[in-house]
């Protein structure tokens, strides 16, 4: 059986949604590996402050406003990055925030931004630097999903859908993708510390709290940091060839109970 050259040590990464939380974290963790980063998000004000901290850090870094939910756009961010750093070897596909509300209730063109962005986003990039890494014979391409994918929650509008139909792609991806070298994968996170949802008001978090502890979705108030998902995206990427880390869910430890509690 043929042998698989050793990934390099340097391997030129695009993280989209990079502005902050999860894609924030993770563009930090690649570049303190040494790989050169290309922080994609709409925000890009954000992404400079990002960068600031991996070149004070002596990191590669490199900004670029990216909308995922433009094609253009994509093109735009993937031709600017592969121009400063090279092509690209790691890509990780976190852009996206949560509206929350009822399905019915949810505008049809609200219902489809989701979509767009969650889905269509990350299917843009795919097709955008997939068949450079196929050429290559080696890439990763991970993918930021969430656990609202196989246990749906109440008022997440579309975003449980929308992550459903991410992770469905990224299987199929898996399959057609066998034997190329490429390795597409998935993260899934379970409650994180993150700036999702942060705009909404309080009249509508509440309802969506209580609805989540009536369907038994909050065991316990415990919930992870973007630094926790970064490590799983770095233990994606970082494995070696001959190994594919097909998914990782990553969920919070719950708190010790009392001796003697049932």
């Amino acid at each position: 059986m043929p042998r698989f050259a050793p990934n390099p040590d340097r391997r030129v990464t695009v993280v989209a949604g990079a502005s902050s939380g999860i894609g924030a974290a993770t563009a930090s963790a690649l570049a303190a590996l040494g790989h050169p980063v290309a922080l994609g998000a709409r925000r890009t004000e954000k992404c400079e402050e990002v960068a600031d901290r991996i070149r004070a850090a002596g990191g590669t870094a490199f900004v670029h406003f990216l909308d995922v939910a433009e094609t253009d756009s994509v093109d735009d961010f993937v031709t600017a990055t592969e121009k400063e750093l090279g092509p690209v070897e790691i890509l990780v596909s976190g852009a996206g925030d949560i509206e929350f509300g009822l399905v019915h209730e949810m505008t049809p063109d609200r219902f489809l931004a989701q979509v767009g962005v969650h889905l269509a986003g990350a299917h843009r990039l795919a097709h955008r630097v997939l068949p450079g890494m196929i050429e290559r014979q080696r890439g990763d391409f991970v993918l930021i999903s969430s656990d609202c994918a196989d246990h749906p929650r109440p008022r997440s509008g579309a975003y449980s859908a929308a992550k459903a139909g991410l992770e469905a792609m990224a299987e199929q991806l898996r399959m057609e993708l066998e034997g190329t070298g490429v390795r597409a994968s998935l993260v899934r996170p379970g409650p994180t510390l993150t700036g999702m949802g942060m705009n909404s008001t309080p009249e509508i978090v509440g309802p969506v709290l209580e609805d989540w502890k009536n369907w038994g979705f909050a065991r316990h108030p415990y919930m992870l940091r973007p630094d926790d998902l970064a490590a799983a995206a770095v233990a994606v990427v970082g494995a070696p060839r001959g190994v594919h880390l097909v998914l990782v869910e990553v969920q919070p430890e719950a708190p010790i109970r009392p001796r003697g509690a049932g």
